[in-house]
């Protein structure tokens, strides 16, 4: 089983987007800020990562900078997935090494298809 980290720090969005995948037979943890995010890495591994970009200590950016920077964890799977819906925006995501970006509010097929998509691949 592929297991999902989801970075939010909204709990509401947080417990969504996790119910979301486990329906889809994921398993899940979660993390808070950006922060948390990379300890979570450290100690868990997971194979994905769904990532928000505005979050207190750390932003989205910044975390995803830093895994694709480090050799152990440049080939984990980035999935951004922000309000920030503006071109550049997604522009900027994918130029930090983002493997997709998904605008909020999204339709769960949207980001259930492109996790499971990533994940195969």
């Amino acid at each position: 089983m592929s297991t999902v980290l989801v970075v939010e720090d909204s709990l509401p969005q947080r417990e969504m987007i996790s119910e979301l995948l486990k329906g889809y037979g994921l398993s899940v943890i979660v993390a808070g800020d950006g922060v948390e995010a990379l300890e979570q890495i450290q100690s868990s591994s997971p194979d994905l990562v769904v990532l928000d970009i505005i979050m207190p200590r750390m932003n989205g950016y910044e975390v995803c900078r830093r895994l694709k920077a480090n050799s152990k964890t440049q080939n984990l799977a980035v999935v951004m997935c922000s309000a920030k819906k503006e071109e550049f925006d997604r522009y900027w995501g994918i130029k930090q090494g983002a493997d997709a970006y998904i605008s909020k509010p999204f339709h769960p097929q949207e980001l259930v298809g492109t996790v499971k998509q990533l994940l195969r691949s």
